[in-house]
């Protein structure tokens, strides 16, 4: 049996994309995405998914909910993303973020990647 996808969003750069007034709150912002990812999933990806939302700064405080794991990252998000794909091993990762050196440091590991549009509004 395959293990479920794994899906590596980059809470930051997800919130970070769409000029909605979230630097005013980026833990309440952190927690609107956690949310809308355990209510809908990651659509297009029919299957089952474990997804896991990576935190930094002042999201770091933003906890688990069924459906969505949280890390908060001790230090850079990135690093911990990375860091992520890296454990995951052959199980098939997707990530999700625009940042252009995260995705060549999580291609280069066999990851996946996708920009935050795949995530619901």
């Amino acid at each position: 049996m395959t293990a479920p996808l794994l899906v590596i969003v980059d809470a930051a750069n997800v919130v970070g994309s769409v000029p909605d007034g979230w630097w005013r709150d980026r833990h309440g912002a952190a927690e609107r995405l956690r949310d809308r990812l355990a209510a809908d999933g990651l659509p297009g990806h029919p299957g089952a998914v474990d997804i896991v939302l990576v935190v930094e700064g002042a999201a770091r405080a933003v906890r688990s909910v069924p459906g969505v794991r949280v890390e908060a990252a001790p230090g850079s998000g990135d690093d911990r993303l990375v860091d992520l794909v890296g454990a995951a091993g052959d199980r098939p990762c997707l990530v999700v973020t625009a940042d252009r050196e995260l995705r060549r440091r999580v291609t280069a590991l066999g990851a996946q990647v996708t920009g935050p549009r795949a995530v619901p509004r």
